[in-house]
């Protein structure tokens, strides 16, 4: 490893992100966007090691979520007021249909809008979505996760020469896309509310 990243590094990144996706106010994605600058500095087969490490955390944190939220259940949903008393069990059952007609879209996107993640996490484990098949998908749509912010990171790398100004830009690029994807989540629920 390069002294930028390291094997700590990687450590930190895991733990980071992990913890993050555990904790949804923690920015996850400019972490790893900013391991991508570092990693690529020296040797470019690790990013193919920053991925997977900020996947497994991400991984990690969404089964430790999951988990959670299966076990806190039904009162929890209801204590929050997330779940209509009339008819939670048909609330549910929609949007678990939902989800697995498009489990991949359904995790990734979560992943990428900020506060996302719970509400997707906390219908699916409530609806009775199979604990095996989300295991399954969660794989899938962390990875990918961890390779769009990696790109982002490696985008701001190849617009500056100077390590920390790739860094920042990477941090800045993966906040940016961020606001982008909940601005077009907003509008696009106006839109389909019109």
């Amino acid at each position: 490893m390069n002294e930028g990243l390291g094997l700590l590094g990687l450590l930190a990144l895991y733990g980071f992100v992990a913890f993050g996706s555990t904790i949804p106010v923690v920015p996850t994605g400019p972490a790893v966007s900013a391991a991508a600058v570092l990693a690529a500095g020296e040797h470019t087969w690790e990013i193919a090691v920053v991925v997977a490490v900020g996947a497994a955390g991400a991984y990690t944190g969404d089964i430790t979520t999951y988990g959670a939220l299966r076990i806190a259940g039904e009162s929890l949903a209801q204590r929050v007021g997330w779940l209509q008393r009339t008819d939670p069990r048909g609330a549910l059952q929609r949007i678990r249909a939902r989800i697995e007609a498009h489990e991949l879209r359904a995790l990734l996107v979560s992943r990428l809008l900020p506060g996302g993640r719970v509400p997707v996490l906390l219908a699916a484990s409530l609806g009775g979505y199979p604990w095996q098949r989300f295991v399954v998908a969660a794989i899938a749509s962390t990875l990918l996760w961890s390779c769009a912010y990696t790109t982002i990171g490696l985008l701001g790398d190849s617009l500056f020469e100077d390590p920390q100004l790739a860094v920042i830009a990477a941090v800045v690029g993966a906040v940016l896309l961020t606001v982008v994807v909940q601005a077009t989540q907003r509008w696009w629920i106006a839109r389909q509310a019109a």
